[in-house]
């Protein structure tokens, strides 16, 4: 299936509709998207073209409509909402715009949170969470909490919390979007680092052409659809949205 054609990602024909009152949005208008293993993919375009509902639809943070997802084999939407939890909280990981870490919780603290809700025991936890933040850089801020962090920092905790699971899939929305453009390029560097070193796949909704170039490929979308897939093919073109 997927693997076997080098896919850890396979999307077809996704819709994804939002109703507010009378008002139906088509969000997502049956979208193909393909990620291979390993793979840097920034998917770029106006606000409100679906950047964010795909990789909530992708992830299966967001129920669809129709269509099919499956990542590593797994048509994701099948799976109960527990089980789908769970192999979300076991196999991907997610980087914020605004970090979503907890104020009350050290940098390590932070970081070994999903270890510790997946089961693992509180020193192996510490052990791994100890070595990503030296990973990322910020061996001698694990201590540290939140508030005492600069923003690049605070993204980097984030990085390494998402990584601590060594997740098959990173999904990452915006995350140089609160960051001054200095700070932006070095959390740019460690994901290419992450993304090399380790062959962690990263998708990665953005609004920055900086953040795109330094991506294996970029997917262009317009309107709920992929304009450019950035492999040469599945163009889809939008076509009036009437309401």
């Amino acid at each position: 299936m997927t693997e076997q054609n080098g896919y850890i990602v396979d999307a077809t024909g996704v819709h994804k509709t939002y109703s507010t009152g009378k008002v139906t949005v088509p969000a997502l208008r049956g979208i193909d998207l393909k990620v291979r293993r390993g793979e840097m993919v920034a998917i770029m375009g106006p606000s409100g073209c679906g950047k964010t509902t795909t990789l909530n639809c992708l992830s299966g943070l967001d129920d669809i409509d129709s269509g099919t997802v499956i990542v590593e084999e797994q048509v994701i939407h099948d799976l109960p909402d527990d089980e789908r939890s769970d192999y979300r909280a076991k196999r991907m990981g997610f980087v914020f715009q605004l970090y979503n870490l907890l104020p009350v919780l050290s940098a390590v603290e932070n970081v070994e949170m999903p270890l510790l809700v997946s089961g693992i025991s509180s020193k192996e936890a510490r052990r791994r969470s100890l070595e990503l933040l030296d990973e990322v850089g910020l061996a001698d801020r694990a201590d540290h909490l939140p508030g005492e962090l600069s923003g690049g920092q605070r993204q980097r905790v984030t990085i390494a919390r998402a990584l601590v699971n060594r997740p098959a899939i990173v999904w990452a929305d915006e995350p140089t979007g609160d960051l001054d453009s200095e700070t932006a390029h070095e959390v740019m560097d460690l994901m290419i680092k992450l993304n090399k070193d380790s062959g962690e796949t990263f998708v990665i909704v953005t609004h920055s052409r900086e953040v795109g170039e330094i991506a294996d490929r970029i997917v262009t979308m317009r309107d709920g659809l992929v304009t450019d897939d950035g492999l040469g093919g599945m163009i889809q073109e939008p076509a009036a949205v009437t309401t």
